[in-house]
């Protein structure tokens, strides 16, 4: 919370400009996908330098060259969205908890990304999602599902991905993306404002070929696998 108050604080002249321009760029019929992504993508390295982070990037050549792919991270804290805004080019759809969705500002962000909202406790309305991505991703969009289900809360270490958020690519034999996020917890889950490097890892995905042999739960666990261990190969603590 002290980070995101300092951001705020020496971000105050800007905030009202920038707020306009979300509330404006919420209008989804008037400006495409490329340019409400652009806005955020040109905004976020700005508030996350005043909040004294860095990113430090690596594999976003091992990014398929054509649209129409599902991104896998880690799931450390509030900050892992930013750092995708930061270093993600090309515009992506999030998959977001119910909980997030009537809270101001997050509120307008979904309304820019054109978020799916989806409600873990109703099996029903999950599947109705996973549907969704999946009918989006063979148009062409992409997407950002945290297979954790929820925030690890436990540092570098990750919680066990659950099979279920791999169907929407089983289904669209779409390419895995595996991401790995370090010390990104660190960013607005603790009480400290001191400088901070996080670092993000676009590793090589997988391709159909690669996964259709496997059932969702296999598919999860090797994906779990090959985070885990970039985690541990790249972490400083």
């Amino acid at each position: 919370m002290e980070r995101i108050l300092l951001m705020i604080i020496r971000s105050i002249f800007n905030l009202p400009y920038w707020l306009f321009q979300i509330f404006r760029l919420c209008n989804i019929d008037k400006y495409d996908a490329e340019t409400r992504y652009a806005f955020l993508h040109k905004i976020v390295p700005i508030i996350i330098r005043r909040g004294r982070i860095q990113i430090h990037c690596s594999g976003l050549e091992n990014l398929p060259k054509e649209n129409g792919y599902i991104m896998f991270p880690n799931h450390q804290g509030l900050f892992d969205a930013l750092a995708f805004l930061h270093t993600h080019d090309r515009p992506f759809v999030t998959v977001m908890k119910k909980e997030t969705k009537d809270i101001f500002l997050l509120k307008q962000v979904i309304q820019m990304l054109q978020a799916e909202i989806i409600d873990r406790e109703d099996i029903r309305q999950s599947m109705q999602v996973i549907m969704n991505m999946t009918r989006r991703v063979k148009t062409g969009e992409n997407f950002l599902i945290f297979p954790e289900g929820t925030r690890s809360r436990q540092g570098n270490r990750l919680l066990e991905f659950k099979g279920g958020s791999f169907k929407s690519a089983m289904n669209a034999k779409c390419p895995i993306v595996p991401v790995a996020l370090i010390d990104s917890y660190q960013a607005f889950d603790t009480h400290s404002i001191k400088k901070l490097t996080v670092q993000i890892h676009y590793l090589k995905p997988l391709y159909y070929e690669d996964y259709k042999g496997m059932k969702s739960t296999e598919i999860a666990s090797y994906v779990s696998s090959l985070i885990q261990d970039k985690v541990d190969a790249c972490r400083t603590i």
